[in-house]
């Protein structure tokens, strides 16, 4: 049975994303955390217009481990209402499903 999913998470910096990145994988709460940088967000807040510069981090884990991965990345994060939001992977190669699998158990 497949159960990985990819959660989105968006930083304010590198060094933010890589600690974040670094304690969830070793923590096996998370198989691997892509890092693109460069990504610019609009969004009202506050009812404001805001621009930023952020970070988006891709995170593939399992859904069993989405409430700790949820709480602990919510104790590292600097905003106050950071962006979390997790889809399942309805398919994929079936060896690198496996291997998320291994690597978060």
């Amino acid at each position: 049975m497949n159960d990985a999913t990819v959660t989105l998470v968006t930083c304010a910096s590198q060094e933010e994303a890589e600690r974040i990145a670094t304690a969830i994988v070793e923590e096996k709460l998370a198989a691997c955390v892509n890092i693109i940088p460069g990504v610019t967000s609009v969004y009202l807040w506050d009812g404001k217009l805001c621009r930023e510069s952020e970070r988006l981090m891709v995170i593939k884990s399992r859904r069993p481990k989405e409430e700790a991965l949820r709480i602990r990345i919510l104790a590292l994060h600097s905003y106050k209402v950071p962006e979390i939001v997790t889809f399942p992977i309805a398919s994929g190669h079936e060896a690198y499903l496996r291997w998320i699998t291994e690597a978060t158990s």
